[in-house]
C-alpha cells in the first residue's frame, strides 16, 4: 500500500500558492488576513490531484498513477478529495459572501477544474490554458479582490501573465516526458516548438515585469525560463529527472516568497 501522505500529492500544492503568495507581497498584504484562502485552495488543490487520480487509475498507460494508489480503489481515493472539497470550499465561503464577484472566481476555477479532469486532458494545449487560468490567474485575483486593494497594475498583469505561461510550460514538458496529451498528437520537434513559444513568451515578459518593479527579488524569474530553452535545445523526449526538478523549483519558489513575505511583514523590506 502506498504511502498515504504521498495520496494528497502535496509537492503539487505550489502550482496554486506561488501566485496567490505573489499576490501578497506584491500589495505588501498580510498574509493572516486571508489565510482562509490559502488554505481552501491547498484543500482544492489535493481534491483536484486525488480526483484527477481516480479517472487515471481507470488507464493501465498511467503507471506513475497506479504506483501511487496501489491498494487503494478509486471510491476510498474519491472520498479523501471530497473531504478535503467541503473543507476548502468552507474556508472560502466568507471572502465569497463578503465579495460575490469571488463567489463567482470560485465557481468558474471549480468548472474549469471538473472541465479538465473529466474531458479536456486529453486535448494539447487546451487542457493546461484551462488548468493554468484556475490555478494562477483567478486565485491571484481572489486574493486582491478579499484585501479590496485596486484591480490590476500593468505590471502585476506581466508578472503574473509570466508565472502562467512558465507554469503551463511546465505542464508541456511533463506531457513530453510523460507522453500524454501533447506528445500523442505533436512529433517531438512540434513539441520543441510550443515548448521554446511558450518560454520565449515568459522570458520575455518576465524582463520586461523585472524592468517595471525595479526590484531585484524578482530577478529569478528572468532565469526561469532559460533552463527550459537550454533542455529542449534539441527536440527530445528528456527524462524524468527533469519533471522531478521542475517541481522541486516550484516547490524552491513557494519557500522563497514565503520568506519575502515574512521580511516585508517585519518590516526588513
Amino acid at each position: 500500500m502506498s504511502r498515504r501522505i504521498d495520496l494528497l500529492r502535496l509537492d503539487y500544492i505550489f502550482s496554486v500558492m506561488v501566485p496567490m503568495l505573489i499576490a501578497i507581497y506584491l500589495n505588501n498584504l498580510n498574509p493572516l488576513k486571508h489565510i482562509d484562502i490559502l488554505v481552501g485552495f491547498a484543500m482544492l488543490a489535493v481534491t483536484g490531484n486525488t480526483w484527477n487520480d481516480v479517472i487515471d487509475m481507470k488507464d493501465p498507460t498511467e503507471i506513475d498513477t497506479l504506483e501511487r494508489v496501489k491498494g487503494y480503489h478509486p471510491k476510498e481515493i474519491f472520498t479523501i478529495g471530497f473531504v478535503s472539497f467541503i473543507l476548502g470550499i468552507t474556508l472560502l465561503i466568507r471572502t465569497c459572501v463578503v465579495h460575490p464577484i469571488n463567489g463567482l472566481f470560485l465557481l468558474i476555477i471549480v468548472v474549469m477544474v471538473l472541465l479538465y479532469c473529466k474531458w479536456l486532458k486529453p486535448i494539447p494545449i487546451v487542457n493546461h490554458v484551462f488548468l493554468g487560468a484556475s490555478h494562477v490567474i483567478f486565485p491571484y485575483l481572489m486574493i486582491k479582490v478579499d484585501a479590496g486593494v485596486p484591480m490590476m497594475s500593468q505590471v502585476e498583469w506581466l508578472l503574473m501573465l509570466s508565472f502562467f505561461t512558465f507554469a503551463i510550460t511546465g505542464q508541456f514538458v511533463h506531457e513530453v516526458i510523460d507522453g500524454d496529451s501533447l506528445r500523442k498528437y505533436l512529433s517531438l520537434r512540434q513539441c520543441q516548438i510550443v515548448i521554446w513559444t511558450s518560454s520565449i513568451i515568459s522570458l520575455v515578459l518576465g524582463v520586461w515585469a523585472f524592468i517595471f518593479l525595479e526590484q531585484f527579488y524578482f530577478l529569478p524569474f528572468v532565469f526561469l525560463p532559460i533552463g527550459t530553452l537550454y533542455t529542449f535545445r534539441h527536440p527530445t523526449e528528456s527524462t524524468r529527472g527533469v519533471k522531478d526538478i521542475g517541481i522541486l523549483i516550484g516547490n524552491f519558489l513557494l519557500v522563497y516568497f514565503v520568506c519575502l513575505i515574512i521580511l516585508q511583514m517585519v518590516e526588513v523590506i
